[in-house]
């Protein structure tokens, strides 16, 4: 996707998709105590659905098309935007990593530094690493091609680590120990550099980008991350195109694009399953005893809590909500309740699912059409396989 046309024609198509079934993926599930969709073909056939099979769908593009392509016209061919483009992207060879170098990445991340630098065209710009941590890509990427790195991180124990890491082995990585949601971190911006942000959560790229452009840095090489991460409650278009559109997105619509998962083992699972069951519960008995059947959020805590006992998060769900319980609740009778709750939340989900790539896309899009209408050439293409990330989208801009 290279040229105007092209991501015109894209995001105009996600939007069109996105507006047209709002009321499949603009919604709460745990709010919900039916199927919300007059749709009683969609109906029968989530209520058909084993229970053992909803994760191995929500999971997998090509059983998600077999089993809801019929309902949602158009939706499964977004991504021939991006593999009809694929091949324009860079794909160098790039030398093994030694295992010295290496050491103390983990193996995914690994595999997307090495799938990130294939996709690095060649330059002799110096590189700049945005929201840098430890500064594993900057240091393998100077390793690789024989260029210095700036690296920028606000914490600034992991500016020391990384730079410890890196006069280790030789590298010619600096560190800045900086905010760059702060002018002093967008001070590091410069026309001539090649800027490059591995996974950058929300507000820290959509940062990057305005100053970028301000700065009019010659390239750029970002993978989003985390857009729900941002300062205002609405997101806020950066696009002329984007604002156009009457398309409302509030942080809890965002998360809906981040909630893929492919790393999770059987214990985290089991965690997240039991965690949406208590909360369901504890909702249960909440309605029991105010009356209002009205869904009330809760803080997130740590995972540490669902391996405990339901009346602990119970008492603490409560004092949240500063509700005064009976001497003896019956925890059990909620639980089946919870249960019954989670198993419908399951399928609603499994709907809303379907609409976190398309709503993904819009957002990258936005990005990549802020980018075009401020003079880059820009591509937009998946980097690596889903498995190896689920934030596998690649902007990639160049100054004209």
């Amino acid at each position: 996707m290279t040229n105007n046309s092209a991501l015109q024609q894209a995001f105009n198509h996600c939007s069109t998709l996105l507006k047209q079934y709002q009321e499949y993926w603009q919604l709460v599930p745990f709010a919900c105590q039916q199927l919300p969709w007059h749709n009683p073909a969609l109906v029968e056939k989530l209520m058909g659905l084993p229970e053992e099979a909803l994760a191995e769908i929500d999971q997998d593009p090509a059983l998600q098309q077999q089993y809801f392509a019929d309902f949602f016209s158009g939706l499964f061919e977004l991504d021939t935007y991006l593999r009809a483009t694929g091949n324009t992207l860079t794909d160098n060879e790039v030398k093994p990593i030694p295992f010295w170098l290496a050491n103390g990445i983990g193996g995914r991340k690994l595999e997307q530094i090495n799938a990130f630098a294939r996709r690095l065209p060649a330059s002799s710009l110096p590189m700049l690493e945005w929201c840098a941590g430890k500064g594993h890509l900057g240091r393998l990427l100077a390793w690789q091609f024989q260029r210095p790195v700036t690296s920028i991180e606000w914490q600034q124990q992991l500016c020391a680590d990384g730079s410890a890491l890196a006069s280790q082995f030789h590298i010619p990585q600096r560190f800045v120990h900086a905010d760059v949601l702060t002018a002093q971190g967008s001070a590091v911006l410069a026309a001539q550099q090649q800027v490059l942000a591995l996974h950058a959560c929300g507000q820290l790229h959509i940062q990057l980008l305005q100053q970028a452009v301000a700065a009019g840095c010659r390239q750029l090489h970002i993978v989003p991350c985390c857009y729900h991460l941002i300062h205002e409650q609405c997101y806020q278009p950066l696009s002329a195109l984007a604002k156009q559109h009457d398309l409302v997105l509030s942080q809890h619509d965002l998360k809906l694009a981040v909630q893929g998962q492919v790393t999770a083992g059987a214990r985290v699972e089991k965690l997240r399953h039991t965690e949406v069951q208590w909360r369901l519960a504890y909702q249960a008995l909440r309605t029991d005893l105010t009356g209002d059947n009205r869904y009330q959020p809760l803080s997130s805590v740590g995972k540490h809590w669902f391996s405990g006992d339901f009346a602990d998060f119970g008492r603490w769900a409560a004092q949240q909500h500063q509700l005064q319980l009976p001497a003896a609740p019956d925890w059990h009778h909620y639980l089946l309740q919870g249960a019954k709750h989670a198993a419908l939340v399951r399928r609603i989900e499994l709907v809303r699912h379907l609409f976190r790539r398309p709503l993904e896309l819009w957002l990258v899009l936005d990005r990549a059409l802020y980018l075009q209408q401020h003079g880059y050439q820009v591509t937009l293409a998946a980097f690596c396989d889903y498995q190896v990330t689920p934030r596998n989208l690649l902007l990639q801009a160049e100054r004209c």
